[in-house]
């Protein structure tokens, strides 16, 4: 905690920016984990592209006041992404 307080303003929005994508990616990671386990196959969405598969789940990032979306999924070790619209949908 000490050496935080030594922090600019700038390099603590530097660290909480990494504390919110660190947290986000060990959720995704724990999510794509569960659902790697679980046996039941759901129904393809309508609105998933061809190349994504079905176990594929959307993540949304804001920069800069524009939203961005990703499928994303787990293929063995590795979480894969293809991005969706940047505009008001997936």
């Amino acid at each position: 905690m000490n050496t935080l307080n030594g922090y600019s303003p700038d390099q603590l929005q530097h660290v909480a920016r990494y504390a919110e994508d660190l947290a986000e990616h060990k959720s995704r990671e724990a999510r794509l984990e569960e659902e790697s386990e679980d046996d039941e196959i759901d129904e393809r969405p309508d609105d998933l592209p061809d190349d994504v598969p079905s176990k594929a789940t959307i993540t949304i990032k804001e920069i800069n006041d524009n939203r961005y979306y990703y499928w994303q999924w787990q293929e063995g070790d590795k979480v894969k992404s293809k991005r969706g619209s940047s505009a008001g949908s997936p």
